[in-house]
C-alpha cells in the first residue's frame, strides 16, 4: 500500500493552517504522512502549527535555521519524505477528501505515470469558493515543446519520489515557479495524467507569494524554469 507524503513549506502562514490540517484528516485515503518545514517564520506560525498537530506521529515538523526560500524548502521536503508518492499542499490552502485516493488509484493502475494533477478552486480569504480553474485538462505526453503555458498542470499534484530522484534537484534559486520547474523535470521522465475533479482549495489573500505585487516576478521565474528545461531538452528555440 503506497504511502502519500503531503509536503508543506510554511512561511508566516500558521494563522491559516487549521483549515489545511482538518482537510488532511478528512482524507478518504489513510496511508499518508505530513512533512512540514518552516522557513524561519517571523510570526507565531511555529507555535500555532505545533499546537495543532500536537503529538500526532503522522506529522513531522522541521525548521530551517534561516530563511532559505521556497525552492530550497520544497527540495528539502522531498528529501525528508518517506512516502513513494509526494504532493505539495500550501499551509494556507486545503484539499478535498478524495484528493489522495484519486492520485494513488492512478499510480497503482498505471506504472508509466510519474505525475498526476487535478483541478483547483480559487477561494477567498475565508476559503469560500470563488471560481473553478476550468482550463485544467489532459496535456499531450512526450512533447518536448510542452511548457505548461497556458497553465494546465496545476494542484493538486502527486508525483513519484523515485522518479524525482533521477532528475536534477529542485532549483533552490527559484522563489516562485519552483512548482513549474518540478513539473517540467517530471514530464521529461514519463507520463503525466489529469484527474478530472476539483481537489485543491487555493486561498487568495494579500500574503500569497505569487499573487498581487509578485505577478511580474512570477513571470520572470517561470521564464527561468522554461529556459532551464530548454537546455535539458536541447532546444534552440520555442514558438519560432
Amino acid at each position: 500500500m503506497m504511502k502519500f507524503s503531503i509536503l508543506i513549506a510554511n512561511y508566516n502562514n500558521g494563522k491559516f493552517f487549521l483549515d489545511c490540517y482538518q482537510s488532511i484528516l478528512a482524507q478518504a485515503y489513510k496511508n499518508w504522512e505530513v512533512v512540514i518545514l518552516d522557513d524561519a517564520s517571523t510570526d507565531d506560525s511555529v507555535q500555532i502549527i505545533k499546537n495543532i498537530i500536537k503529538e500526532d506521529s503522522r506529522f513531522r515538523f522541521f525548521e530551517n535555521t534561516k530563511n532559505e526560500g521556497v525552492g530550497f524548502s520544497k527540495g528539502k521536503l522531498i528529501d525528508l519524505a518517506q512516502g513513494e508518492i509526494c504532493g505539495y499542499l500550501d499551509p494556507d490552502d486545503a484539499i478535498l477528501p478524495n484528493a489522495l485516493q484519486a492520485s494513488i488509484d492512478i499510480f497503482q493502475k498505471k506504472k508509466d505515470v510519474v505525475l498526476t494533477y487535478s483541478r483547483l478552486m480559487k477561494c477567498d480569504e475565508n476559503l469560500r469558493p470563488i471560481k473553478e480553474f476550468k482550463s485544467a485538462m489532459q496535456v499531450p505526453n512526450g512533447d518536448m515543446n510542452f511548457f505548461n503555458c497556458p497553465i494546465q498542470i496545476a494542484p493538486f499534484v502527486g508525483f513519484k519520489k523515485e522518479i524525482y530522484l533521477q532528475c536534477e534537484k529542485m532549483n533552490i534559486n527559484l522563489r516562485i515557479a519552483e512548482d513549474q520547474d518540478l513539473y517540467f523535470k517530471m514530464y521529461e521522465k514519463g507520463k503525466v495524467m489529469f484527474i478530472n475533479q476539483t481537489d485543491y482549495l487555493y486561498r487568495a489573500h494579500s500574503g500569497g507569494i505569487s499573487q498581487n505585487d509578485n505577478k511580474q516576478k512570477s513571470y520572470d521565474y517561470f521564464a527561468q524554469a522554461i529556459f532551464a528545461a530548454m537546455i535539458r531538452r536541447k532546444l534552440i528555440k520555442i514558438n519560432g
